[in-house]
């Protein structure tokens, strides 16, 4: 057998390979022994008349066609394994030359995975940096609990800072009513800043039924490029207001809560929560930084675009995931943005390609440390999972399954480049 290996552009190569006369025999026996099964032939049962005998029958371009599909199948994989070639997705086959006593010969176009050369990981240096809960984080924890838990009674009076009130309001831009921009019994917390700058203050002084028309500049760095920096008109209605009622934060009201005694002890168990978030969110910058660094001090051969067509599509499927878990449209989302799903696609690309130079990054650590999970940690991983989920057979099953297995043990590995990773670059 005989190849030719050409480099093409954008992570592609095309590869010939000859099939000699003698290397497809068995496939033409292979198949005049299929054919012979789906046909009649005078005095043989089905699957046994010799090969003459088949050939005589359908002829010889027949036996050649259908013994193709095998010969490219075996000799495509066997290419892979001595070129040493990853290939991503499905190739494309193209044949050249099929005519019986001649080489078989065929193109096969495929996207490979590509090469990374790391730079000197001994180089990069990244400190640690101390986590310690801010007291402004704290404060707020602790408010929003309180305001969580406020009572509400309606109140005969005009609105102030520190109410909740319902609103009815219109927005317009040139006196053109913006799409998405009306809105009826809308509740907010004047004060709160949920809105653009300005808006909660003009509802200050409002009472049931008083109706408001005002202008505001909605800021430079507005998402929606078509409002940022404009003047835009308002036209509000106050259908009602309410009282907040705070609780105070004592004892009676950590009671309440269900699972403390005192006060202290919710403050500290929102302690301990925000110093899980920072030391998670620390962790994160972490290793955000490192692959950072080493994705600028490597060099990667042309990615190919399926594998960046793969990650923007399975980012735009993660938010379409993510917006229906808060209740949300993802049609009415991009109706909101005025994009299409292709134009989500190509605002993606950037960090799709760097998503794809990250997992390519730890690909080869992994490959040149020869890190990889063991059996016994998969094991263990299963065993904490279980404990978790207590006695569920359904649950066993799924976890003892080979893809599962397969599953944990790519999270595990991942997990172990990253720490051998940090115990080389972080102070």
């Amino acid at each position: 057998m005989k190849t030719e290996v050409k480099k093409l552009d954008r992570g592609r190569v095309e590869l010939t390979i000859e099939i000699s006369p003698e290397e497809y025999q068995p496939f033409l026996e292979q198949a005049a022994k299929a054919i012979s099964e789906n046909i009649k032939i005078p005095g043989f049962r089905p699957g046994k008349a010799g090969f003459d005998l088949v050939q005589k029958k359908v002829g010889e371009g027949e036996i050649w066609q259908e013994a193709l599909e095998p010969a490219v199948k075996k000799t495509f994989v066997k290419t892979l394994e001595e070129q040493k070639l990853v290939t991503i997705g499905s190739p494309q086959i193209d044949v050249i030359k099929l005519a019986p006593k001649n080489p078989v010969i065929y193109k096969a176009t495929i996207s490979v995975l590509p090469n990374v050369e790391l730079g000197d990981l001994e180089k990069i240096k990244i400190d640690e940096k101390e986590f310690k809960i801010d007291e402004k984080e704290f404060k707020k924890a602790m408010a929003d609990l309180q305001k969580m838990h406020a009572k509400e009674t309606l109140a005969e009076r005009k609105s102030k800072k520190g109410d909740k009130v319902e609103i009815d309001f219109e927005t317009s831009l040139d006196n053109i009513p913006l799409e998405g921009g009306r809105q009826k019994a809308f509740p907010l917390v004047i004060g709160e800043g949920s809105f653009i700058p300005g808006f909660e203050e003009e509802l200050i002084g409002l009472g049931k039924d008083e109706e408001k028309t005002f202008q505001l500049k909605f800021p430079d760095n507005y998402h929606q490029k078509n409002l940022a920096g404009r003047l835009v008109d308002f036209k509000v209605k106050m259908n009602s207001v309410y009282n907040l009622d705070l609780p105070a934060l004592d004892d009676e009201f950590a009671k309440t809560l269900g699972q403390f005694n005192t006060i202290k002890e919710v403050e500290d168990k929102i302690q301990e929560n925000l110093s899980l978030e920072t030391e998670e969110k620390e962790k994160q910058r972490l290793e955000e930084e490192i692959i950072d660094k080493i994705i600028g001090l490597s060099k990667f051969e042309d990615i190919p675009d399926i594998l960046i067509d793969s990650e923007t599509k399975k980012m735009v499927d993660e938010l379409e995931h993510n917006l229906s878990h808060q209740g949300l449209g993802f049609e009415d989302y991009l109706t909101h943005l005025k994009k299409t799903r292709a134009d989500l696609l190509l605002d993606f690309a950037p960090q799709a390609i760097k998503r794809v130079k990250s997992a390519l990054v730890l690909r080869k650590v992994e490959e040149t440390q020869k890190i990889q999970a063991q059996e016994a940690e998969i094991d263990q991983e299963i065993e904490k999972i279980k404990a978790m989920y207590g006695d569920n057979p359904e649950m066993e099953k799924n976890l003892n399954n080979l893809a599962y297995r397969g599953y944990l043990r790519n999270v595990l590995t991942a997990r172990k480049v990253i720490d051998y990773l940090k115990s080389i670059i972080v102070k």
